[in-house]
């Protein structure tokens, strides 16, 4: 939940944003769109406040191109896949490389920012919902009080409204002295009120003029926009750019609802429509009821309703056009935006791959999966082609355990701490429950062991800020270490994806790192499992384990043969068993099946 409401906050500030975006789009566009679309526009905005309570990711125009393109080879991809498994024992035999050792963490506590924020926002919500039951009690004080229409001139124009406005639905009329403005109550039961003051005061073109306005809410089901404007402010109690939003999609409303009605009337019945509102301004006083559809409003809203009245025409072809036009630009712009709501409400951990530049098979390995989500990522150099296996859990970012120790060894011979000649680094002494870490470790050994004490040495010689600097130097996952400086790999702040830890693979072996020759061929020659005539293949493990669960399993390398170079990615996660080793195994099985290594 904390981790929930970071998110939230910030997807607030593109909220923000958006709210501004759209009210310069409105002002650039407002010759051209009608007096509804401006209103309508707001749907989409109230669509886009769900996007972050919404747990998967949207996705964007660059997306779709690339799924359309991924969508052509997908047939033929699962064509190629082999269900059997197969043997991968010509490598178990070679060393004790798939022998992940790991050490369990705590789960990670809610940060103390998370929980008072989330705290605030429920206390909010509870705020706005007394708020509303407030107002729900008053209205019910209201209907309790009314009294069924009873003068005989103002049913027969009511009910001449009805037949003019089309409407066959039975709405009850009432009157009150509790209101100075007319209103209409409720969605599924609707109900208009009158001020006893208009009734006794019987002027028939003002009171048909009125009517026809409140009808129109009915028939535009403006009452389910207030319901839904009142949740939207209670979820967003704490931005006053959504409460500014929702106050101008209320004065919306009422325009289009003026527009409507004016679309009814003869031209020069405009004026009369337009001095009815001015005449009836006067009586106007502080309305109870926030969102209730109504004819009267502000001194500004009026000003602002007034000129619309005085400016409104009925639309040619042309000025239909453009607002179609113009609203179609302004809702792809709206659309377009919410994919960048969608990733940070999700999750904030997705890598923003440019898919759509890649020439990408997607594969159906499920069966090799069975028990386990999570990806296959497989990079073939040579025809600069990908084959996927679950694209969502590919680009999802996940602690990289001890797969990250292949960078970490690279960051340490290039600050020299350990060298290609040298890469000894003594043990202290404490007693580890792993008995492979008790002793003198060198590269090799600390890689095939995976010895967590020996790169936390590295990291703490390197130090905090050279650490952080090769971390962005190399562009590693999310770049974030901003942990302590012995865990930030296990099952904390630093985490990548699966596609990444092949990209970064590639830019290793193919020396596109800022780094030394030397110690690239340095840290290969560390990950190097077996050579037979097929080749080479290279790797490393990594295993997540919490709270003695191992929640968390990665296997990434490389095949080198004589034809062709092959990077692969695989990683998985369960409550329990989610091991390095089993990724492995996984990995292999898929490897020979797609006849890469056998």
């Amino acid at each position: 939940m904390t981790g929930f409401i970071i998110r939230f906050f910030i997807c607030n500030l593109f909220i923000s944003v958006i709210v501004v975006i759209l009210l310069i789009a409105k002002q650039i566009f407002k010759n051209n769109l009608s007096a509804r679309m401006q209103y309508n526009l707001w749907f989409l905005f109230l669509g886009l406040l769900t996007v972050p309570f919404i747990p998967l990711r949207l996705i964007g125009l660059s997306q779709i191109f690339s799924l359309l393109e991924i969508l052509k080879n997908f047939s033929a991809s699962n064509a190629e896949t082999v269900i059997e498994k197969s043997s991968n024992a010509n490598l178990i035999g070679a060393a004790n490389w798939m022998n992940d050792f790991t050490l369990s963490v705590s789960i990670e506590t809610p940060s103390r920012i998370g929980l008072v924020l989330t705290g605030i926002w429920i206390l909010g919500i509870l705020v706005m919902i007394l708020l509303l039951v407030k107002m729900s009690l008053h209205l019910h004080i209201l209907k309790n009080s009314a009294l069924p229409l009873q003068n005989p001139k103002v049913r027969s124009l009511y009910n001449n409204c009805l037949d003019e406005m089309k409407i066959k639905k039975h709405i009850p009329v009432y009157s009150t002295a509790f209101l100075k403005s007319p209103i209409i109550m409720g969605f599924f039961k609707p109900c208009i009120y009158l001020p006893i003051h208009l009734i006794s005061d019987y002027n028939a073109t003002d009171l048909r003029y009125m009517l026809l306005h409140e009808l129109q809410h009915y028939k535009h089901r403006d009452a389910l926009a207030g319901h839904i404007m009142n949740v939207a402010g209670m979820f967003y109690w704490f931005n006053p750019f959504v409460w500014y939003a929702l106050k101008e999609m209320g004065n919306d409303r009422e325009i289009a609802c003026d527009t409507a009605v004016l679309s009814m009337l003869e031209e020069d019945s405009y004026e009369d429509y337009g001095n009815t509102l001015i005449n009836f301004a006067h009586k106007i006083s502080l309305f109870p009821f926030p969102f209730i559809s109504k004819l009267s409003g502000n001194m500004k809203q009026i000003n602002r309703r007034i000129i619309n009245i005085a400016s409104y025409e009925k639309p040619s072809f042309g000025k239909k056009l453009k607002n179609i036009i113009s609203s179609g630009i302004i809702a792809i712009m709206l659309l377009s935006l919410s994919p960048i709501l969608s990733t940070y409400a999700a999750d904030g951990n997705h890598y923003q791959w440019k898919s759509y530049s890649k020439n990408i098979s997607i594969v159906d390995l499920s069966t090799f999966f069975h028990g386990y989500e999570g990806s296959f990522v497989l990079y073939n150099l040579e025809s600069n082609t990908w084959n996927i296996y679950n694209m969502d859990y590919a680009t999802l970012r996940i602690s990289p355990n001890s797969t990250y120790k292949i960078y970490d060894a690279l960051f340490g011979l290039e600050e020299g701490i350990i060298t290609p000649e040298n890469s000894l680094i003594a043990w202290d002494k404490t007693n580890y429950p792993i008995e492979a870490w008790n002793t003198d470790q060198n590269l090799d050994s600390a890689m095939q062991s995976s010895v967590n004490w020996y790169f936390q040495s590295i990291d703490r010689q390197l130090g905090s800020s050279a650490v952080k600097h090769y971390i962005q130097e190399t562009g590693y996952g999310n770049e974030n270490m901003n942990t302590d400086l012995s865990s930030y790999w296990m099952q904390s702040s630093l985490k990548i994806s699966p596609i990444e830890q092949v990209e970064l693979l590639t830019k290793l072996f193919t020396e596109d790192l800022n780094f030394a020759s030397e110690n690239i061929n340095t840290v290969k020659n560390s990950i190097h499992i077996l050579s037979t005539k097929q080749g080479d293949i290279y790797g490393k493990t990594g295993t997540g384990q919490v709270n003695e669960k191992n929640v968390n399993g990665w296997f990434v390398g490389c095949i080198k043969n004589n034809d062709n170079t092959y990077f692969f990615s695989t990683n998985i996660q369960s409550s329990d068993n989610a091991t390095g080793s089993k990724a492995s195994e996984i990995s292999l099985s898929i490897l020979s099946d797609m006849n890469i290594w056998k």
